[in-house]
């Protein structure tokens, strides 16, 4: 398809600067393609499922990944570096996108100390479009407290453009279950969710599942192809295990709905999905690409924030709901003051074939 067919005018004042407070106090747009479009809130979430449903969350943790530091080359040549660790490789070494990597080459050593703490990297292997792997001098667990320590929280650029990260994000940009570190952007449909969110939920005999994927910085690059086969997405690493599964396929079995708590659940459940729709163990890399036409396997709602013009996460909810349906679903919420990405409003879809 035409990667213009997902273009749409959006205002600046649509793009949430900072979440909302309360969490649950979002507001929430609920599309049921065939029935219509109905404003309400995050915290009413419960009213519009159905006891015996599950909610399956994405317990990834966003870390520090975005690192400044000094290129420094054996003549002495130096040059300031930027790099934002998209996925880790090795216990030492972790694949990043390079700001300034033009003249970066395998063997060059970086140099990211800051605030007292040491920290180095060998570029090991440079690749296209600005991305290199690197080989830190800690490794594992060691690695993950260097980086805590001279890391900043990779806000997403529409906010990084307006403002500086602050102490507010580390606790903002990150969801209340995170608990499996190594994303680098939040899964954020769950950075709605709070501890009264879930007492209601459970009050209202719904159920909760977790599953694995670490959110690339990929998640941000925008579509540069005119059409959707010519785009390649970056791969992300991510797991469901066999007991997650098999609670999962008997939620279904008996009459349950699977609702993905964000576009990272669902492409983590589509990518484990066999052909009859059940779910299987499940491990490694998915680059899964979801664009109108796609049949969806695993997942009978969505819940997600509201998505960048002509980005694949628009293409997917596109996919899932209807083209038509989500751009006109999108006209409203923006006519109507909800607000767009990470730190925005939120929307509760349901399939264009069989929405309920």
């Amino acid at each position: 398809m035409r990667v213009d067919a997902f273009d749409f005018d959006l205002p600046e004042e649509r793009i949430a600067i900072r979440p909302a407070s309360p969490r649950d106090s979002a507001r929430m747009l609920v599309v049921k393609p065939g029935e219509g479009l109905s404003d309400s809130h995050i915290g009413a979430l419960p009213d519009f499922l159905k006891p015996g449903d599950v909610l399956v969350f994405n317990d990834t943790k966003v870390i520090p990944a975005q690192l400044e530091g000094v290129r420094i080359r054996k003549d002495g040549a130096r040059a300031h570096i930027g790099a934002t660790l998209h996925m880790r490789v090795a216990p030492n070494r972790w694949k990043a996108f390079i700001r300034g990597a033009k003249k970066l080459k395998p063997g060059d050593i970086i140099d990211f100390s800051a605030n007292g703490h040491a920290l180095k990297a060998e570029v090991a292997a440079k690749g296209d479009e600005g991305e290199a792997e690197l080989d830190f001098d800690r490794s594992g667990a060691d690695l993950d407290a260097a980086l805590a320590l001279v890391g900043h929280v990779p806000l997403p650029p529409y906010i990084a453009s307006k403002r500086a990260e602050d102490e507010r994000d580390r606790k903002d940009y990150q969801t209340i279950y995170a608990r499996e570190e190594g994303a680098v952007a939040a899964p954020t449909a769950g950075l709605h969710f709070t501890d009264r969110l879930f007492a209601a939920l459970d009050a209202a005999g719904i159920h909760r599942a977790f599953v694995t994927l670490h959110v690339g910085a990929g998640t941000f690059l925008p579509v540069k192809a005119d059409d959707t086969d010519e785009h390649r997405m970056h791969a992300e690493i991510g797991h469901l295990d066999e007991a997650t599964a098999g609670f999962l396929n008997d939620v279904r079995a008996k009459g349950g709905r699977i609702v993905s708590v964000g576009t990272t659940s669902l492409r983590l459940l589509e990518s484990a999905a066999n052909a009859d729709g059940t779910l299987k163990t499940w491990s490694g890399a998915t680059d899964i690409f979801i664009t109108p036409g796609y049949r969806f396997r695993a997942v009978d709602a969505l819940l997600t924030n509201f998505h960048l013009p002509r980005s694949t996460l628009f293409m997917l909810v596109s996919a899932f709901s209807g083209l038509s349906t989500m751009r006109e679903a999108y006209r409203h919420a923006i006519e109507t003051g909800f607000r767009f990405y990470s730190y925005g409003d939120a929307c509760l879809l349901f399939p264009q074939e069989t929405a309920t």
